[in-house]
Formats: structure tokens, C-alpha cells, sequence
């Protein structure tokens, strides 16, 4: 059931956006209902403003009438940050789709946040450039969406997440006011620093209508190394020497026992082995075969079983498809799946795998581990069947243990995913009472009828 809005409150919308930009009929509602975290709820409505005049229209519009709402981008998100509770409205930023500049000489484009991360990168190729975050949703997720959750991705190891990748935003308050930061430019020592404050918060203190992103020139050579370990723990040593020598790989991903189980049983060629390493990295021609030994040469040492090398082409497109198949894949273990994406420093990524695979045998799970280990950031996930209740049971056990695992290495909550409902109570845990308090004071400032995205990220008092 869907909460009833005030009539003059509708009529406001469908005067501003018209029949197709504001609609409250169930296809639309439950279209808009939930991210991938697979949290449902329906919204009040849906709006589909198409520029930034519109977006601000709308905001003074619920503020009038005390009315919530929830930006979207693409809803490929894991964390429910998109999902409209509390009788909230979605604002779909659906055609808001448009690349407005590019300009290689400044190496920076201007885009709408509904443009599709994949869209973007095809549109770079022919200026030779790119831009770095690169989500396995590339193809289907906006750059809106990547901005609020602060997206990285494989390549986030050498150039960066988001919030690295961004130069300027324009954004909409939720007192219905445009505000400006940054711009063309990759310096900037002028007042508080608002475009990497934005990045990140989910849609909480504001709605990004336009972003400069910092592009980066695409490299002239790529190649890869796989590595076979004897067990995680030889892996994980091998992350901490790999990041500790001075070639920073372009990628470094870790996958466990059970994540080359996973991707044999799906036709992947991949030998018996107890951990797998993936690293990457790009140059000319001239440099790359030394920065590809000077990785090999850290990824030597006890524990090593096999290390091959992937040059550009058929053979480096297998190993990194692999990769990118295993999160879809682990439906086929479990139909259950809690998906987290803890960050530890590089150094401690040994205590994470021994500590998340003693979790594992102390509650009787599967937990399947794999993901940036270049940045620290391992994809946990805790598999199980939702319709056994005792299985259930130890799943959601075990998370909050994942957590507390995490905080003592000195880790974060999250790498990429964001926080939004998923992980909303355990802010507390992560941050004292001044740094929350804080938090809650700069979306205030912002935010000052807690109209944007209401109960996600920071947790109820």
C-alpha cells in the first residue's frame, strides 16, 4: 500500500513534469520499489525531471508539503540506498541522460548524473581518454549512482574511486537551493572542500544534477599476471608485498578456495588451487614488460604454486570475465546472499582472511571471499539458505562478527557499496559520538527538514 499525497502537492508535479514525468500508477511504483539489495518498498510516486530547474522545482515542492524523496540512478546499488521508505517519493534522474561536455584539452567531462557509466566510457574512446571508476555494473550504473556511493572497482588500486575522479559539482539542497563546487581544474585550495564532501553521501545532504569528472588518458599497453597460491594466507602475504614495492599494479584483485570453485563449476579453466591472484598492469611497450616483472617478482614467495602471464588480448579478456561473472554466480551455491564490502589496510589483509575464514567453520557457513585487495577492499560473502531458519539464523550471526572483525583491524564498513539501510546501525560502532554528531550537523546545514533520503546512512538517535 502506498501513502496518500496531498492533492495539491500532486497536482504541483503534474503541472511541472506533465503525464509522463510524474506518475503514480503500480507499473511505475514497482519499477521504482527497490535496488539490488532486493529491500522493497513502494514509493508515493515517481518524478522524472529532465534538467536542473525541474530537480529544484520539485525539492521546494516536498519541502512545502513535508514530503520525503529518494534520488535514483540506474537501482543497481546493495545497500537499499535507493529504496523509497517512509512514504517517500522517487526522483528518477532517468532523463537527466546527457554527456554535456568533453574536453580533452582539460582532460574533464561534463555529464547529467543519468548518464550510464558503460555510455561514458564509449564516448571517451575516440578522445584516447577514460574514466577510471569502473564497477562490474559499468555497463548499467550512473555516474549519479557511482558519485553517491562513492563507486571504485578494479582499477580504483592505481587511479582511484569516485571521489578521486571528480572535479566540480552542481547540486540541488534540501532547502531547494543550487550550490556550486569545484570545476575544470585539478587544484583548488578555495574554501571547504563541498564536491568530495557530496561524493559519498548517498543522496542524504544533496541531489548532484551536473559533475566535472577528471578524465585520465587511456594506456598504450595493458598485460596481467595470474597467480596460483597454496592457501588464502599465502595470497594475502603476497597483496602486502605486491603494494609494498614501488609499481603500483592498475588491478589487484584476491579470490579464495571457494571463488575458483565457483567460477570451474561455471566453465572457467582455472587450476585446483587454495587462493588466486589477479594483477594488472598498464605503460607503453618500452616500460611495461619491467613493471610486469617487477609484480611477478613480489608475487613470488612461500605458498606460490603457479604464476602465468596474460598479454593484451583473448587471454587477459578470460581472466578478468572470470572475474566479473563470480558475484552473479554465487546464486548458484545459495539463493541467499549477504554481500559486504569491508576495507582493512593492505597490511592486515592476512588477520581478514584468517579471521572471515574461522567465521566461517565457527557458524558452519560458506562465505565466499574475493574482490580489491590492492585497496584493501575484500567482497565477503555469506551465503544461505533463506527458507532454513537455523541456516538463516547463523548467517545474520555471523555479519555483525564481520563487522567487529573489521573495525579491529583498523578497517571501514565499506569500500564502494555505501552504507544505506544495510549497514545504518553499525555506523555507531565505526565512528565515536562527536564524529556522528558531526555527521548529523552537516546534514542539517543541508538538509534542514531531513527531506533527502531520510533513515539511511547515519542511524536513529
Amino acid at each position: 500500500m502506498t501513502t496518500a499525497l496531498p492533492a495539491a502537492f500532486a497536482a504541483t508535479l503534474h503541472a511541472l513534469l506533465g503525464d509522463d514525468g510524474w506518475r503514480t500508477d503500480d507499473s511505475a511504483l514497482q519499477a521504482h520499489a527497490q535496488d539490488n539489495s532486493w529491500r522493497h518498498a513502494l514509493p508515493a510516486g515517481v518524478a522524472f525531471p529532465r534538467d536542473r530547474d525541474q530537480v529544484v522545482a520539485l525539492v521546494r515542492a516536498c519541502r512545502a508539503h513535508g514530503i520525503a524523496l529518494v534520488a535514483r540512478g540506474a537501482g543497481t546499488g546493495t545497500t537499499g540506498a535507493a529504496v523509497p521508505v517512509n512514504g517517500s517519493i522517487v526522483l528518477s534522474f532517468a532523463r537527466m541522460n546527457r554527456i554535456l561536455d568533453i574536453q580533452p584539452g582539460n582532460r574533464c567531462a561534463v555529464v547529467e548524473p543519468g548518464v550510464l557509466n558503460g555510455d561514458l566510457q564509449h564516448a571517451l574512446v575516440p578522445h584516447g581518454l577514460f574514466w577510471a571508476p569502473d564497477p562490474s555494473s559499468a555497463e548499467i550504473c550512473s555516474i549519479g549512482g557511482n558519485l553517491a556511493c562513492n563507486a571504485g572497482g578494479p582499477r580504483a588500486v592505481k587511479y582511484g574511486t569516485s571521489r578521486d575522479n571528480v572535479l566540480g559539482l552542481v547540486a540541488v539542497t534540501g532547502a531547494g537551493e543550487v550550490i556550486r563546487c569545484g570545476g575544470a581544474y585539478t587544484k583548488d585550495a578555495t574554501g571547504y572542500d563541498l564536491t568530495h564532501l557530496l561524493v559519498g553521501s548517498e543522496g542524504t545532504l544533496a541531489l548532484i544534477v551536473e559533475a566535472t569528472l577528471k578524465l585520465t588518458p587511456l594506456p598504450v599497453a595493458q598485460a596481467g599476471l595470474r597467480v596460483l597460491y597454496r592457501d588464502a594466507n599465502a595470497a594475502a602475504a603476497a597483496v602486502s608485498r605486491l603494494m609494498a614495492q614501488p609499481v603500483v599494479p592498475t588491478r589487484l584483485e584476491f579470490m579464495d578456495a571457494r571463488s575458483l570453485e565457483l567460477l570451474r563449476r561455471n566453465g572457467a579453466v582455472v587450476p585446483e588451487a587454495g587462493a588466486m591472484l589477479l594483477v594488472e598492469a598498464d605503460g607503453d611497450h618500452d616500460t611495461l614488460p619491467y613493471l610486469l616483472q617487477a609484480l611477478a617478482t613480489a608475487a613470488e614467495g612461500d605458498g606460490l604454486i603457479a604464476l602465468d602471464v596474460a598479454m593484451e588480448g583473448s587471454a587477459r579478456e578470460t581472466l578478468w570475465a572470470a572475474r566479473k561473472a563470480l558475484s552473479p554466480a554465487l546464486r548458484s551455491i545459495a539463493p541467499g546472499k549477504i554481500n559486504e564490502d569491508v576495507v582493512v589496510p593492505v597490511s592486515r589483509i592476512p588477520d581478514l582472511v584468517a579471521g572471515v575464514q574461522a567465521l566461517a567453520q565457527e557458524h558452519a557457513l560458506t562465505i565466499v571471499t574475493f574482490g580489491h585487495a590492492g585497496n584493501g577492499n575484500l567482497h565477503v560473502n555469506i551465503l544461505y539458505h533463506p527458507d532454513d531458519a537455523d541456516e538463516s539464523a547463523r548467517a545474520h550471526a555471523a555479519l555483525p562478527k564481520i563487522f567487529a572483525l573489521t573495525l579491529a583491524l583498523g578497517g571501514t564498513l565499506s569500500g564502494e557499496h555505501g552504507i544505506g539501510l544495510a549497514k545504518r546501525d553499525f555506523m555507531a560502532q565505526a565512528f565515536t559520538p562527536a564524529t556522528l554528531a558531526a555527521m548529523r550537523a552537516i546534514k542539517r546545514a543541508l538538509d534542514p527538514d531531513g527531506l533527502l533520503n531520510p533513515g539511511k546512512v547515519l542511524p536513529p538517535v
